[in-house]
Formats: C-alpha cells, sequence, structure tokens
C-alpha cells in the first residue's frame, strides 16, 4: 500500500490541482480581457509616427513658433503616437518644391502663404490682392469662416487637406537704393515678389520690375546686388536679418497674408479619424497662439531692425490712396481669373464686417 500511495496522488491533492486549473485558467482569461482593452483604447494612438513640416521662415519667427507650439499639441492630444518634426528655414526647399513633395507623399505638412495655392485651385489668388483686408482681426474673421473653409476644402481633389490660417501679417517694401516716401520712388526698383501671376502684376503696375524667386534665395540676391529690394512683413525682415542687405523700409501694408496649414491627403489618409480630430484640433489652437505672436512681435520687430540701421518712412494717406487707384485694375483684371462668384463672396462678406 505504501508503494502504491508514492505513485497515486491523495485524492485531495488530486482536487486541489483540478481547482488550482480553473483558477490559472479564470486568471489567463482576465489577463487577454485586460489585454485587448488596453490594445482598443489605444487603437486611436497606433505606433509612434513622425511627421515632418516644412516652412520656409527660420527658428524665433512666429510661422516657426506657430509650428513649434503645433508640434506640442500634436505629441500631447494623440500621447506622443504622433511626432511633428519641424523643418524651418526653407531646409526642405522653397514652397513650390514642398507643395510637390506633399502631393507626392514624401512630405508631410506645409505652412505657406495661402495665396501660393492658387497654382493648385485658382481662387486661392483672392488672398494676394492689394489692401484687400484692412486690419488683422477683419482677415481672422473671413479666413476662419465658411469664406476660407470653403477654399480649403476645394485642395482636396489635388491631394492636399487644409487644417488652418495662421498668419504672416502686412507687407511692406525694402531696398538698397533710397527712401520711399511717394509712389513714384518704386519705379525702377527690382523687386523679389512670391512667383504667382498677380504679384508680377501690381508690382509692374507701380513702375517696378518684379523679379520672381523662391524665398530661400532672397538674401544672397540682395546681397549680390541681384535685386534692389523686396516686401514682406516686418517680423520676416527682421528674422531673416535682410537688414544687414537693406537700408530702407517703407510702411506700405500693401498686402495682408494669411498663411495655410496643410497636410498631405496621403498621410491624412494614413491616420485614424481620432488622430486628424487631433491634429486639425492642434492646428486651430496653434492658430490663435501664433496669431498673437505675430502681432506682439511685429513693434519689437520695427524697433529691431530700426536700432540695426534701417531708414522707415511711411507713405501719407494720399499717396496710399493713389497706390490703392493704381492697382485697382490690376484687381479686377485677377478678379475674373479667380472666378466673380468669389470676389463677390469675400466682398459681400466683408462689406458686412465693416458695417457691425
Amino acid at each position: 500500500m505504501d508503494d502504491q500511495s508514492a505513485v497515486h496522488s491523495p485524492p485531495d491533492f488530486v482536487a486541489l490541482e483540478f481547482v488550482g486549473g480553473i483558477e490559472m485558467k479564470r486568471l489567463m482569461v482576465k489577463g487577454l480581457v485586460a489585454l485587448v482593452a488596453a490594445a482598443s483604447m489605444s487603437m486611436a494612438f497606433a505606433a509612434d509616427k513622425e511627421l515632418k513640416l516644412a516652412l520656409q521662415n527660420p527658428k524665433g519667427h512666429p510661422l516657426e513658433m506657430g509650428a513649434t507650439k503645433f508640434a506640442e499639441l500634436v505629441d500631447s492630444k494623440t500621447k506622443g503616437a504622433l511626432k511633428v518634426k519641424v523643418f524651418a528655414g526653407g531646409a526642405l526647399g522653397g514652397d513650390a518644391q514642398n507643395v510637390s513633395a506633399l502631393q507626392g507623399g514624401t512630405l508631410d505638412i506645409v505652412v505657406l502663404n495661402s495665396g501660393i495655392l492658387a497654382s493648385q485651385v485658382k481662387e486661392f489668388a483672392v488672398y494676394d490682392f492689394p489692401f484687400m483686408f484692412n486690419n488683422s482681426e477683419e482677415a481672422d474673421k473671413i479666413v476662419d469662416g465658411d469664406f476660407g473653409k470653403a477654399l480649403h476644402a476645394k485642395l482636396e481633389e489635388k491631394g492636399i487637406v487644409g487644417l488652418a490660417y495662421w498668419e504672416l501679417g502686412f507687407r511692406d517694401m525694402t531696398n538698397s537704393k533710397h527712401p520711399i516716401t511717394k509712389v513714384d520712388d518704386i519705379k525702377g526698383l527690382k523687386l523679389r515678389v512670391i512667383p504667382n501671376a498677380i504679384n508680377v502684376d501690381w508690382v509692374s503696375a507701380l513702375g517696378a520690375n518684379p523679379t520672381p524667386m523662391p524665398f530661400p534665395e532672397v538674401y544672397a540676391a540682395l546681397e549680390q546686388k541681384a535685386i534692389d529690394g523686396q516686401e514682406n512683413p516686418v517680423t520676416v525682415i527682421a528674422a531673416n536679418k535682410f537688414y544687414e542687405v537693406q537700408k530702407y523700409l517703407a510702411l506700405t501694408h500693401h498686402q495682408y497674408n494669411p498663411q495655410s496649414v496643410i497636410v498631405s491627403k496621403k498621410t491624412w489618409d494614413g491616420l485614424t479619424p481620432e488622430q486628424q480630430t487631433a491634429v486639425r484640433e492642434a492646428a486651430t489652437e496653434a492658430a490663435t497662439y501664433e496669431r498673437g505672436v505675430a502681432r506682439e512681435k511685429s513693434t519689437a520687430a520695427l524697433e529691431e531692425v530700426k536700432k540695426a540701421g534701417m531708414e522707415i518712412t511711411e507713405l501719407p494717406a494720399e499717396e496710399i490712396a493713389k497706390m490703392r487707384e493704381t492697382l485697382k485694375p490690376v484687381i479686377a483684371k485677377h478678379a475674373e481669373l479667380v472666378g466673380k462668384e468669389t470676389v463677390d463672396k469675400l466682398s459681400s462678406e466683408l462689406d458686412a464686417l465693416r458695417k457691425k
């Protein structure tokens, strides 16, 4: 009997082993359920993914600061699943190259002058009309409202998704030849312009010689005297140290530039709905931050370029009125090209705002 007891387990031990087996199975099932639940909760934020963002202005410019804020918000909202790497200062090429790479899916996000997108959707040229907006708050209401959203929606068939509008600001003129105190002083100057038709036309209408050029090439062209001047908001002039190669700044405020934050549709379609929501919310929240910084820095930038030795002039009201009158035929011409419906819609929305 003793030998048999050594071979066969006692009945109570068998029962205990059986109960232990059931308990183990229960624990395993619970563990699997927990894993499935955790996986379900993290489905919206799958594996870590890096998104490349390109823009033309350097570190310290409001747009670069906005991009950095956007990257922080995306990281936070996706719990680290999406990371945005910012390439500032034209590091990945000019705007045209960036848009092409975006459409091809080799670049994820671009921040650029909205008017440049007229090469994709003609209606975007309306953002480059001279003296279109009276102030930045007025521009905010237009681009953030139905008008701005409708234009961004037109980009999808071009492989681009519009997320939000940021701000570059009102553009002013610089040159290395002489002060600009009246419209006639602009005549004969060789000015760099954003490479699109309306900018070429309005500069020509003022008697200057327009030179379309990608932004990363501008500083060298000014330094080498290949061009006499350029036109950009004062924050851009300061951030890019144009005061090193330009003596004169005229506060013309002739054009306001909203900036489109756009994403490759190929990238967009690869995100989960939750990630898409997070990225769009981040772009909108970053817009509020970026615009605030841009407006604060504008005053500081003006002081900076003044201290750096730039001679600053302001055109009197009658000269600005003369400039507006001179540019009316240019606006009329491009209104036909952009489309009457788009121009009328913008004009009616502006009229409604100005009556409030």
